[in-house]
């Protein structure tokens, strides 16, 4: 295989940053006085910003606008993307060979892009990456293949030249499903590590020893 693009999801892939989104929506629903009710964190896990504001709303008859309510779960989080999160271990030496090896490089996130941005901007990463698609700006959250769509036609590569690189696996099972070719990140939230392995086509357990990993792309046939 002849890899000429990678769009990669940020939280859980990229950078350590999963816990922060496990929590966002209780830390919301307490910081305007109302309890949280059992298995909230569970039940949110796979939504993006619009879907988690959509569902509390709803769920909590909350007497805000679904904006109103999605850009007080961002002022809830922002503080950590702006000041404290960090990319995985071996991120960058890993997006520098990428780039080395002539690989155009994008993102594609369920959180805001100006989060996106002051992180990867602060950790000195913004470099790599020639764009960043939102879920909020397409439409859709990761259960619809729209985002990772509108990274392909803007990087210009044919779905065999391009990797996903992602930690979720209902993300996994989305890409796979649309004809694209995955790499699953090991990220300690997902909880369907088995699932994720099984329906990726390659796997990354971290960035610190990626020979295997390029061996592996280049070695893959069609």
């Amino acid at each position: 295989m002849k890899l000429k693009g990678a769009i990669f999801d940020f939280d859980g892939t990229l950078f350590d940053s999963m816990h922060i989104w496990d929590a966002a929506g209780i830390l919301y629903l307490k910081s305007i006085g109302r309890e949280p009710k059992e298995g909230l964190r569970r039940e949110m896990e796979n939504m993006s910003l619009q879907q988690s504001a959509s569902y509390l709303k709803t769920r909590y008859a909350l007497e805000k606008t679904e904006e109103e309510v999605a850009d007080g779960i961002n002022r809830v989080v922002e503080g950590f993307y702006f000041y404290e999160v960090q990319p995985k271990p071996g991120v960058e030496a890993f997006l520098k060979e990428l780039k080395e090896r002539g690989v155009s490089l994008c993102i594609a996130t369920v959180t805001d892009r100006y989060q996106i941005e002051a992180a990867l901007k602060r950790c000195g990463l913004d470099c790599y990456f020639s764009e960043i698609f939102t879920c909020s700006e397409i439409g859709y959250g990761k259960d619809h293949p729209d985002v990772f769509e509108a990274a392909l036609r803007f990087l210009g590569t044919k779905k065999e030249e391009t990797l996903i690189f992602e930690d979720a696996s209902h993300a996994v099972q989305t890409a796979k499903a649309a004809d694209f070719l995955v790499t699953a990140v090991y990220d300690r939230y997902e909880r369907n590590q088995e699932t994720l392995q099984k329906t990726a086509d390659f796997f990354l357990a971290d960035y610190l020893d990626t020979a295997s990993f390029f061996r592996k792309v280049e070695e893959r046939s069609f």
